[in-house]
């Protein structure tokens, strides 16, 4: 991590408002705990206020710097601004392949609500499910959270052992009509 901070960030710095707003950056980062690769700009502005004693002014023309020297890569969406390192190495370094990862890289930004959800879907459902439901729903074009915990809440009331539907074990083969009940009924 510090090859790639002394690397990647302190190279392309120029000027040191810029420096401290990275490292306010990398701290609340890790702070979230690979639990998302975005920090939003009113995060950031709280911190650089607070431990970095600097203005909004100076923190935003910072912030424009990071980005015109690729260190920062900004993003917006409706209700705000958001900031992920540029750089390919940080995000594979830091970025599992976890449920908060997957939401970010098919979904959007994780919002304080979804990030509940999403850790309660963690606890409940195996990890390879979860990635499953992913792919199933953006195969679908369905990029919403609520699509894909319908895929787990069915799987998992439906049972999926081994990437099989209970409907379609044994229990369910198409012989249950003729040994069952009204077999003498049906014809093959």
């Amino acid at each position: 991590m510090m090859d790639i901070l002394l690397n990647q960030v302190v190279t392309k710095t120029e000027d040191l408002a810029e420096l401290k707003a990275m490292l306010c950056f990398f701290y609340l980062l890790e702070r979230k705990g690979g639990h998302s690769s975005f920090v939003t700009y009113r995060e950031l502005l709280s911190c650089v206020t607070s431990m970095a004693k600097m203005d909004e002014e100076t923190f935003h023309q910072s912030l424009s710097l990071a980005v015109d020297h690729g260190i920062l890569k900004k993003h917006k969406n409706k209700q705000e601004e958001a900031y992920e390192f540029a750089s390919e190495a940080w995000r594979s370094l830091n970025q599992r392949e976890n449920i908060f990862s997957l939401y970010e890289q098919n979904i959007g930004m994780i919002t304080p609500m979804i990030a509940e959800e999403l850790k309660e879907a963690e606890r409940l459902y195996p990890e390879k499910w979860i990635k499953q439901a992913f792919k199933e729903a953006v195969m679908l074009n369905k990029h919403n959270w609520r699509y894909i915990s319908r895929i787990l809440e069915h799987w998992a009331s439906e049972g999926k052992e081994s990437g099989k539907y209970k409907r379609d074990s044994k229990e369910s083969s198409p012989d249950k009509y003729v040994k069952g009940k009204y077999g003498h009924l049906v014809q093959r």
